[in-house]
């Protein structure tokens, strides 16, 4: 019989303060809430709440995977207050905020860090519709 692999079991940690990272594009809008350390405790996005194609870029789906990253962040690890840090242009990201307001956490303080180019790469070129 082969040895069984010795599995790294996940540890239940206790927390008062998290971060919540949203990051909102043009398609999805993703919510991630990690422990001070940057170490990621759990994430919902608006695919995995269920939605798909065109209404994962609305803002209700990005405010349902809010709520669903603030419950899942209390009930599994006693986060009570977050600070909020907002990526992308999408429009989802003030809809994101309120999502984890409603569910049920604290939010300390919000700050962009949107990636801005220092007249970097050239862009792609502007799309004709």
């Amino acid at each position: 019989m082969a040895a069984k692999a010795a599995t790294k079991r996940k540890l239940r940690r206790n927390l008062a303060r998290g971060v919540a990272h949203v990051k909102a594009t043009f398609n999805n809008t993703i919510v991630t809430v990690t422990d001070p350390s940057g170490e990621t405790l759990c994430w919902q996005s608006a695919g995995t709440i269920g939605f798909k194609g065109t209404r994962k870029s609305t803002p209700f789906a990005a405010q349902r995977a809010g709520e669903a990253a603030a419950n899942a962040a209390r009930r599994k690890f006693g986060i009570v207050e977050v600070e909020v840090k907002v990526k992308g242009p999408g429009s989802g990201r003030e809809s994101a905020i309120a999502g984890l307001q409603s569910g049920g956490l604290r939010i300390v303080s919000i700050e962009d860090v949107t990636p801005l180019p220092h007249n970097g790469c050239r862009p792609p070129r502007k799309r004709r519709v």
